[in-house]
């Protein structure tokens, strides 16, 4: 079969994809007990994860695929024996039962859809953040992952290290006390933090590059070089989640397993000026600069009271001060023994002290009374490696640590925060059960995209 009857045989086979995710269960480990694993998306991040997936002593890479074809050949030279596609799909269908697992790393827009197919066919699933694009993607993956047996795992590598995993520790211990307020924030530069607008003419599509298979999902627009593929994909919001999507993911979960957060109960954004005030960017890209406000309702950890969580990601070269840490903040890095707060990190603050976290850093303990007993810090066993853990466990039919059951929920308070930029200065009530907003219906239309006529599956869109 060529791949044009592939293709079309694909987007005619629905009734006949039912049947067969019906029968799917999950993969057996190869007999020899090593796990055979694809890697979908090699590039960027996807060369990050090949290489510490290439690692593991009991995988073995036995397939690859990327859709720019120059990257895939590169990686393929490399890799002996390897079996190379530009097609996820024709991977899936053409590997069977010689696969495992696999991993996903490419745009946020295409994660659903992917990480579903491969599910549905019983393989085990490592995904990197944010999981979804859509909101309303994030419960589908994590039901389909229960119902379907396999194992998962949100690429959010740092919630291995002893940092993070202290942090949590330090928080469920109460070593600060009630928790009273939680500050995030990511204020350093970055490729897909740029000012872009579409561009009003298309450029020739690189002889290397599918670019009808690099849109999937998404709404078609003309090719444009250098503004999309490979780098610049996360600032457009049809293919990203914007920079919290990127990061706000990492600095969430050491305060979310620490705290017990569950859903939110309202979100509202203040944004860049700039970017509010134009339309062309309003409408298609995300804002170089946020500052989004979440509230919880009260627990055993706060006290019986309502928590806020604020998330800043501006910049110094955007002057908005509400898009940086408050002044508050930024002085108790002098307390932590710091010249100056880092550029990404997070401030617990209790009513006995706060704790300063940085990705793969220990927590930093500062004591509202300087004579108070300091807790000790805990002692913990050294964990695997972020990916290790994850193929360990489809070795043991075991649970991740950020196994899609347990972060699904706050993946969505994530792309809540992405909801709430694109109707700025609102407040929106969440209604977590029935997942809608309550005060504002208009929003609720943002909480689901409408997939391009031959990307759909049963149970998206």
């Amino acid at each position: 079969m060529n791949r044009r009857s592939f293709l079309a045989a694909w987007a005619g086979s629905i009734a006949a994809f039912l049947m067969r995710e019906a029968r799917a269960q999950t993969s057996a480990v190869s007999a020899n007990g090593r796990l055979n694993h694809a890697c979908i998306g090699v590039g960027g991040m996807g060369g990050v994860d090949l290489s510490n997936i290439k690692s593991h002593e009991r995988t073995r890479i036995v397939a690859i695929c990327d859709v720019d074809k120059d990257r895939l050949t590169k990686v393929a030279a490399e890799m002996s024996g390897v079996r190379a596609y530009t097609d996820w799909r024709e991977l899936l269908a053409a590997e069977g039962d010689k696969i495992d697992s696999v991993n996903i790393a490419v745009p946020d827009h295409m994660h659903t859809i992917i990480a579903m197919s491969a599910m549905r066919a019983g393989k085990h699933v490592y995904c990197q953040k944010p999981l979804c694009h859509e909101m309303a993607e994030c419960r589908l993956l994590r039901d389909t992952a229960g119902q379907k047996g396999v194992v998962t795992q949100l690429g959010i590598q740092h919630s291995a290290g002893l940092g993070d995993r202290m942090a949590v520790r330090l928080l469920a211990d109460n070593a600060i006390g009630t928790v009273e307020h939680v500050y995030l924030f990511s204020n350093r530069e970055g490729v897909s933090r740029i000012e872009v607008t579409r561009p009003p003419q298309a450029d020739p599509i690189p002889g290397s590059l599918d670019w009808d298979l690099w849109l999937g999902t998404a709404p078609y627009r003309p090719y444009a070089d250098k503004i999309y593929h490979p780098r610049i994909w996360r600032i457009w919001q049809d293919f990203g989640s914007a920079w919290i999507g990127d990061i706000g993911c990492h600095l969430h979960s050491p305060v979310w397993k620490g705290i017990g957060l569950t859903t939110p109960i309202s979100v509202r954004a203040e944004v860049q000026e700039s970017w509010r005030d134009t339309p062309a960017r309003f409408n298609d890209t995300w804002p170089q600069g946020a500052h989004i406000t979440w509230i919880y309702s009260g627990s055993e950890k706060t006290g019986g009271k309502p928590l806020t969580v604020e998330w800043f990601d501006g910049m110094d070269k955007i002057a908005s001060a509400n898009l940086l840490p408050p002044p508050e903040i930024r002085a108790l890095a002098k307390e932590a023994g710091l010249e100056k707060l880092p550029l990404e990190g997070s401030v617990v603050a209790g009513s006995e002290g706060w704790l300063l976290l940085q990705p793969s850093v220990a927590p930093r303990l500062i004591l509202r009374e300087k004579s108070s007993a300091r807790p000790p810090m805990p002692k913990l066993e050294p964990a695997p490696n972020h990916y290790h853990e994850f193929l360990d466990a489809c070795l043991n039919h075991a649970k991740s640590s950020a196994d899609f059951s347990s972060v699904a929920p706050m993946v969505e308070a994530v792309l809540l925060g992405n909801v709430a930029e694109r109707v700025p200065d609102t407040l929106l009530n969440w209604d977590g059960p029935s997942m809608r907003i309550t005060n504002v219906p208009s929003a609720n239309k943002f909480l689901r995209r409408t997939y391009r006529k031959g990307w759909d599956l049963p149970g998206l869109g």
